[in-house]
C-alpha cells in the first residue's frame, strides 16, 4: 500500500459521499479529513494502513460533524431543498441515483460496511479495522445490506 495521501484521493471521495448523501458535500469532509491526517501525521506509522488511517479519521470527523449539526439548526431560509434541480435524462444516471438513494435508505452501519468492502475493494479484515469491529461483524453486514439492496432494487412483479 502507498502511503502518498493523494494516491487515496478517489477512494475518500467515494467514502465520504456513501457517508453524506445530500446531507452536506462530500468534498469538505474529504478536505476536513485531509486537514486532520496534516494535523495529526505525527501519529500515522509508516508501513501501516495508510488507506484505512485515512477511513477512520473520515468517519470520525463525519459523526463529530452529524453531533454538531444537531445542535446547529439552520433556518428555512438556508435551506435549498425545496430549489428545483434538472438531472440527466440518460437511464443509466436513473439508475445509479436510484443505487445511491437506496444505499442512503440503509441504516449506517450496513452502508459502510458495503460501501468499504463492495465499492471501495477493501478487505474485510482492512474494514473490520476501519469500522473497529470484528469480521464476522462485517461479513453480516455486508451480506445483510446486499439483501436490502437487492430487495429494494429488484422490479416488483
Amino acid at each position: 500500500m502507498s502511503d502518498n495521501v493523494l494516491h487515496h484521493i478517489p477512494a475518500l471521495r467515494a467514502y465520504a459521499r456513501s457517508l453524506c448523501g445530500r446531507q452536506e458535500d462530500p468534498d469538505d469532509l474529504v478536505q476536513e479529513t485531509l486537514l486532520r491526517a496534516i494535523e495529526h501525521a505525527d501519529k500515522y506509522q509508516p508501513g501501516t494502513h495508510m488507506r484505512a488511517w485515512l477511513f477512520t479519521i473520515m468517519r470520525n470527523r463525519f459523526y463529530t460533524n452529524v453531533r454538531k449539526s444537531a445542535r446547529e439548526r439552520t433556518g428555512p431560509e438556508d435551506c435549498v431543498s425545496d430549489r428545483p434541480i434538472s438531472q440527466a435524462t440518460q437511464e443509466w444516471h436513473l439508475r445509479h441515483q436510484e443505487v445511491w438513494d437506496q444505499l442512503g435508505r440503509i441504516p449506517a452501519h450496513y452502508r459502510e460496511a458495503i460501501v468499504l468492502v463492495s465499492v471501495l475493494g477493501e478487505s474485510y479484515i482492512r474494514a473490520a479495522e476501519i469500522l473497529e469491529c470484528d469480521i464476522g461483524t462485517i461479513k453480516s453486514r455486508v451480506n445483510r445490506a446486499r439483501t436490502m439492496l437487492k430487495r429494494a432494487l429488484e422490479p416488483e412483479f
